[in-house]
């Protein structure tokens, strides 16, 4: 087969078989196939798109690129989750231990912050000693012994994608919705799931800004996942403002060690932390349905056995044995912690969800190129929802910057981003706007 032949055929509309698919991505793997027919393919697929059995075909491909992760000698269903992305999205760090401690077994591969979006793995970067790149070993002991293993991608980890990523990311190709399938599903395809829910979120502060977006991309996922034959169902929730009242790495981990205890719960947190629950335990068998995977959830905060499995995975992967009891001594903090208080009184009506993220990064809490060295200590924390009263008592966040001109530029991006008007302006959204199944 020659690469070109194969990019003339989808150019002009064409239908590839899975022996051509096969054929390309084993030259994305070993770098026979150059950067220019690859960019080539994923612009010829942007514009003609792909049919189910192409995006099924690409995806087991990318996954069989390299390692699959085999949990055969774990007799727990293994359940993991992905989310498209948002601002303090730190369901992860909840959701694992949760499920562990309803039986499930969780090796999680999480990711880095991209763009505004905050990252799983620069969260857990802020705990001393913890190891978010371990050996395949240890990787496998801590999810059999502990339940839960909250990692990054390894390297040999649908290696295809990486590539094809990489390429779309300078070509203006990303935003295909058949490409994105197949990214998302190839790597956990890869980490050998037999159970998946996906968060796709829309609104302000999400990569798909409109609901019927999100609707399409979540439709898409189910239907490729489950032809390619992980059991999946998805969630599309709503990100118009931020899921926790904090956003940052250090402040979102100390969010979630607070939400573990019981101490301090945000409402939209608990939410869309259930209910993803929920739908694991259920597609794993280990519920009878969402409803009585929900129960089983909240019973796992309650008693507090979800807190007990984040400490042992936590201590099993190089963070220290006390960090529940003493994450507050643990966590960097930052040198500037002031309020931020809005030009008037009045109720939060909306919130640019994504210019808070974007604020998050100028303060240091993200990158603005992927060298870019995070400081975990920045960040946002008793972020205002909307519907919350704010005036010259409450303020609209604490910042915690690095210098006081930091904090004075970010509280003067997060006031840009808050609307504050009359509560006849607020209008009720639910958390979970939606599901679909396969």
């Amino acid at each position: 087969m020659l690469p070109q032949e194969l990019i003339r055929k989808k150019r002009d509309g064409g239908t590839l078989d899975k022996e051509e698919i096969a054929f390309f991505v084993k030259g994305l793997a070993d770098g026979s196939v150059t950067e220019g027919q690859v960019a080539a393919l994923a612009m010829a697929v942007f514009f003609k798109g792909l049919s189910v059995d192409e995006r099924v075909a690409l995806t087991l491909a990318m996954r069989d690129s390299g390692d699959v992760m085999d949990w055969s000698d774990i007799e727990a269903p293994v359940l993991d989750k992905h989310s498209t992305g948002g601002v303090g999205d730190n369901v992860s760090l909840m959701l694992a231990p949760a499920l562990a401690a309803c039986g499930a077994a969780v090796p999680m591969i999480s990711g880095r912050g991209l763009g505004h979006t905050g990252g799983t793995l620069d969260k857990f970067d802020s705990i001393p000693g913890y190891k978010t790149q371990p050996d395949n070993e240890l990787f496998h002991k801590v999810v059999k012994e502990v339940g839960c293993a909250v990692i990054g991608q390894t390297g040999n980890l649908a290696p295809a994608d990486k590539r094809f990523y990489a390429i779309r990311d300078v070509t203006g190709t990303v935003e295909s919705l058949d490409l994105i399938t197949a990214s998302i599903l190839s790597k956990k395809l890869a980490a050998g799931l037999q159970g998946l829910v996906l968060d796709v979120k829309w609104g302000t502060g999400a990569f798909m800004a409109k609901l019927e977006d999100a609707h399409a991309l979540a439709e898409s996922l189910v239907l490729v996942a489950n032809g390619a034959g992980l059991k999946t169902t998805a969630l599309l929730t709503d990100m118009n403002e931020p899921l926790a009242s904090a956003a940052g790495n250090a402040v979102e981990m100390q969010n979630a060690v607070d939400f573990l205890k019981g101490t301090a719960i945000d409402n939209r947190l608990w939410d869309i932390t259930v209910a993803q629950g929920g739908e694991l335990l259920a597609t794993g068998g280990l519920a009878a349905s969402a409803s009585d995977g929900e129960d089983k959830m909240r019973a796992a905060f309650e008693s507090g056995k979800a807190a007990e499995v984040f400490a042992r995975m936590v201590t099993a992967l190089g963070g220290p044995a006390d960090f529940m009891e003493k994450s507050e001594l643990y966590l960097p903090k930052a040198k500037v912690i002031a309020p931020v208080y809005p030009e008037h009184d009045g109720v939060v009506t909306g919130i640019d969800t994504r210019a808070v993220g974007v604020a998050v990064v100028g303060l240091g809490g993200g990158r603005r190129a992927a060298a870019d060295v995070i400081d975990p200590s920045v960040g946002f924390t008793d972020l205002a929802g909307v519907g919350h009263s704010v005036d010259a008592d409450a303020p609209i966040a604490i910042v915690h910057a690095a210098t006081e001109a930091d904090a004075e530029e970010a509280a003067v991006m997060l006031r840009r981003a808050y609307k504050v008007g009359s509560p006849a302006e607020v209008t009720d959204r639910p958390c979970v706007v939606g599901r679909i199944a396969p």
